[in-house]
């Protein structure tokens, strides 16, 4: 049976969807957060108000604070769809050398924070490690976002929605829990909200 181009393009569209949820909930994929599940995989740190909202996590209010998974890992895949306002400040820290103290300065911090005063590791960046151009080019806010992130041995990379935005080599913390951040804003103001609605991670 032949079909019209327009119901032809329609079925196109459904496989690709389908391909690409595949992919993320294929073989070694573990999910943390799905719209379905709550805190359970998670340790909270901090005073953050992280709180259970149809279809995922978020936060809002605080000084800060994150949710640190209850694993450490070494190599890895991480893949999370987040909502992130102009103003939020927030991340994914990886391999966190101190799950107690989660901070840039004992794991790797993959940044979401479009306003950041030092763009240079503003949204998509490695901050301390791998810069983003200046003017700032990825910007998360307003919209949900996918961040992508790998490190296999010294390797990491990060993609924002697609598009890879940093890769260096680094050897400083070979392995830890991973951690989302609330953060406050420009000069300790109450930063935007974080809105998580889907992270997996899959061991390399």
């Amino acid at each position: 049976m032949r079909h019209s181009f327009p119901r032809r393009l329609a079925l196109c569209t459904v496989a690709l969807a389908l391909a690409g949820c595949a992919h993320w909930s294929g073989s070694g994929w573990v999910t943390l957060i799905d719209g379905e599940q709550g805190l359970e995989n998670w340790n909270r740190i901090g005073d953050a108000n992280w709180r259970i909202e149809a279809g995922g996590i978020s936060a809002n209010q605080g000084k800060g604070g994150y949710l640190v998974s209850k694993n450490a890992y070494k190599d890895f895949e991480i893949y999370a769809e987040f909502w992130a306002a102009t103003d939020t400040n927030s991340g994914i820290f990886i391999r966190a050398s101190d799950p107690a103290k989660i901070a840039a300065d004992n794991a790797y911090e993959v940044n979401i924070w479009d306003i950041r005063p030092d763009p240079t590791y503003a949204t998509g960046a490695i901050v301390g490690f791998a810069a983003v151009p200046v003017p700032t080019v990825y910007k998360a806010g307003g919209k949900w976002n996918t961040l992508e992130i790998r490190a296999k041995g010294d390797e990491l990379t990060v993609k924002f929605n697609g598009v890879q935005t940093v890769s260096t080599r680094h050897g400083k913390f070979p392995s830890g829990p991973f951690a989302l951040q609330y953060g406050a804003g420009v000069k300790g103001a109450n930063g935007g909200p974080i809105k998580w609605r889907k992270v997996q991670i899959k061991p390399l």
